[in-house]
């Protein structure tokens, strides 16, 4: 049996990737700041955890839950994520960066470090960061797509949470790490502008599935996209 975890599974991506991979026949604890939001069907093993990720009791909390329960953890997916200040160079500080590097990057690193024995006791341990496009060096800088989209905090936070795949890749060869950008996708992050939130959740799923790698790729719902 198959167990996951999911950051930030109440709504948007995070909820569709919870009930999709339950679906399955996964155990999949589906993490929120207010678990009673997760909306649970008949059937499927989904099973709502309190799970604030910028809050280390929250997190030591549900590390014990998951151990208790279940004594493992296969695959866990940092979903949660912030979109931060869309103010200009003049007006944006560095609280606006703290505040949503405190989500977007430490709040991953703080999850990974926690759950990582449970993960380790996994089977085919898989580790999913959802990052975006938004993050990419090269997308960014030759993309029509981004050509007149400048948004400060957020882009570079999902750039350095690349850089933490890459880095979590080279450093734990016994895990299957992945980014994965879920692309310009219509959920309250979004206003509701892109696609469906089952196209935004397919690049995740596939990379929660995946048993075989290889570790350390950033990928989309069409496949290898650049870093």
């Amino acid at each position: 049996m198959t167990t996951i975890l999911i950051t930030g599974a109440s709504r948007g991506i995070g909820a569709h990737t919870a009930r999709h991979l339950a679906g399955t026949g996964a155990t999949v604890y589906a993490g929120a700041r207010h678990p009673e939001h997760v909306q649970t069907d008949d059937g499927p093993d989904l099973r709502p955890i309190g799970l604030d990720v910028t809050d280390d009791a929250s997190v030591t909390a549900a590390v014990q839950r998951i151990r208790d329960e279940v004594g493992a953890l296969d695959v866990l997916v940092n979903n949660a994520g912030v979109p931060g200040s869309w103010a200009g160079p003049a007006e944006i500080g560095p609280d606006d960066f703290r505040d949503v590097f405190e989500v977007n990057v430490f709040a991953p690193a703080r999850v990974t470090r926690a759950f990582l024995p449970l993960l380790l006791r996994g089977e085919h341990p898989r580790l999913v960061m959802v990052s975006s496009g938004m993050g990419s060096l090269t997308l960014q800088s030759s993309d029509a797509t981004y050509a007149d989209i400048a948004h400060l905090p957020y882009p570079a936070s999902k750039a350095a949470l690349n850089m933490l795949v890459v880095q979590y890749a080279k450093a734990l060869p016994e895990v299957l790490v992945t980014a994965v950008d879920p692309g310009l996708t219509a959920t309250e992050f979004t206003a509701g502008s892109g696609h469906s939130v089952a196209e935004g959740a397919a690049a995740v799923i596939t990379a929660a599935l995946d048993t075989t790698g290889p570790s350390g790729r950033f990928t989309d719902r069409h496949g290898p996209t650049p870093w």
